[in-house]
């Protein structure tokens, strides 16, 4: 099997996709922006060759490099980055090569359009805010009335994580909005307040789970970033049987396969008439892709499973082969830290107060610190009451004219 993986060195752990797919013998051919002699030892062990483009942006040149890989390996069977960034690339891609093990452009537009996975929300019997295109000011406003007034959220129709998304709570956010958006397709929905939790899975050929996943976030990944407020979120040991029923009906109705996909969800904080009661769930949008950031690691750290390998299980055997966990699940927290506040607890204090439980500390990539922040401490943690403590320990503000922590 000729795998071309996009972009392994970016996120800093997608090599472990690549060293899996090695395990299970398949080739695996990188194309990434940064030079090999600059690549972390780790990534070029995971590949059988490299092919350092100036760009990953410029399309011909990362096209010159699946055919320069074609031309020498023979066909390609998979092309992928699992990256949102890289997505609709990766599509284009495999269509001008002929690769189908993956969406083609149509497609994949039809599942990132987030007007278009409306009706795919309804045939998964699954309810979802109500939502209407952004037009002109008249038209959109008449909606806005439609769905019960201000506040409404607004986002890219074709968007990445929190970018460019905003609420408007009144008609001169809304003229904010038409004047500045620089003629970015985007969508207005009903406000709902609830948290955030995500069903994540590594599906098969015929669309049925190889792994679940439950993730909690907070209630606006928007205003993280815009407000720059300390992020955490977690990996959950079990997933709750509802979410996980109502995650493989929306996986069957947009036709989901041979993906890890995360499917996102609000759980109502109060009754909603139309949507449901305190607890329930709602649509929110698909992503057909993994979660970003260190959320892969977490979710091994709280199964004791490498989801990587069941991933490549999936890609190379259509099944897992793979040891199944050991580990007695847990909740992985994560807690961001911005550079800009000054914190109770120092890196060294933390360490002491939680070093059994923690998994990781370090830097955020500047590319993702908008909503992950500057630095982060991730813990695994046997019960959701130690999650909150630790994540309350290592958010706890420092005093008037305290330190910064890191």
């Amino acid at each position: 099997m000729n795998f071309v993986f996009v972009s392994p060195q970016f996120p800093s752990v997608y090599w472990r996709f690549c060293a899996a797919l090695r395990r299970d013998g398949a080739r695996v051919l990188g194309i990434g922006d940064t030079p090999y002699d600059q690549l972390a030892q780790e990534v070029k062990d995971s590949l059988d060759e490299y092919y350092w483009v100036s760009s990953l942006e410029d399309y011909d040149q990362v096209f010159r490099a699946v055919a320069f890989f074609s031309f020498k390996y023979g066909k390609i069977d998979w092309i992928e980055s699992n990256n949102e960034h890289w997505l609709a690339q990766d599509a284009r891609l495999r269509e001008d090569f002929n690769v189908l093990t993956g969406p083609r452009p149509s497609l994949l537009a039809r599942w990132q359009s987030k007007a278009e996975q409306k009706p795919l929300y309804a045939a998964a019997g699954v309810p979802t805010a109500r939502q209407a295109r952004l037009t002109s000011f008249d038209e959109t406003r008449w909606l806005i009335g439609e769905m019960g007034h201000f506040p409404v959220f607004a986002k890219p129709e074709f968007g990445v994580g929190s970018g460019g998304a905003r609420l408007l709570t009144c008609d001169d956010d809304l003229r904010e909005l038409l004047a500045d958006h620089g003629g970015v397709p985007y969508v207005v929905e009903q406000y709902v307040e609830g948290d955030i939790c995500s069903y994540d899975a590594i599906l098969d050929s015929r669309g049925e789970p190889l792994f679940e996943n439950q993730e909690e976030f907070p209630p606006s990944m928007a205003e993280v970033a815009r407000l720059g407020l300390d992020m955490s979120y977690r990996s959950c040991p079990e997933v709750d049987p509802e979410l996980a029923r109502l995650g493989r009906a929306v996986t069957r109705a947009f036709g989901l396969a041979r993906r890890f996909v995360h499917l996102e969800f609000f759980r109502l904080a109060h009754d909603r008439p139309g949507l449901g009661a305190a607890g329930d769930y709602v649509g929110l949008e698909v992503n057909v892709r993994p979660p970003g950031g260190l959320t892969p690691e977490m979710m091994c750290w709280a199964h004791g499973l490498d989801v990587y390998q069941a991933w490549a299980d999936m890609v190379c055997y259509d099944e897992l082969r793979h040891a199944a966990p050991k580990d007695v699940p847990a909740y992985c927290a994560y807690a961001g830290r911005r550079d800009a506040r000054a914190y109770a607890h120092d890196e060294a204090e933390v360490r002491e107060r939680w070093g059994r439980a923690l998994v990781s500390a370090g830097r955020v990539p500047d590319a993702l610190s908008d909503e992950l922040g500057n630095y982060q401490f991730t813990a695994r943690l046997a019960t959701a009451a130690e999650a909150d403590e630790f994540v309350a320990y290592v958010h706890e503000p420092a005093d008037e004219g305290g330190r910064d922590g890191d």
